[in-house]
């Protein structure tokens, strides 16, 4: 579908305003979903980082243990 201008694009042969509402509720919903998964994944990569730190010094104090 051709538009004869930008204004006649915007207008949608007058639904312009439920599909632009559309477009950005779809944006918005996409954002959304990118900002939670980043930082999701940025909270499992603290978690993992956090559970190694544990286990290291767990080991360290162990040997600690054995040494006396």
């Amino acid at each position: 579908m051709q538009f004869d201008s930008f204004s006649a694009f915007i207008a949608m042969g007058g639904y312009g305003f439920y599909v632009w509402l559309a477009v950005a509720f779809s944006m918005l919903a996409l954002g959304s979903l990118t900002v939670a998964t980043i930082v999701k994944r940025s909270q499992i990569i603290q978690e993992i980082k956090n559970k190694h730190q544990r286990i290291e010094r767990m080991r360290a104090a162990e040997k600690m243990e054995n040494t006396l």
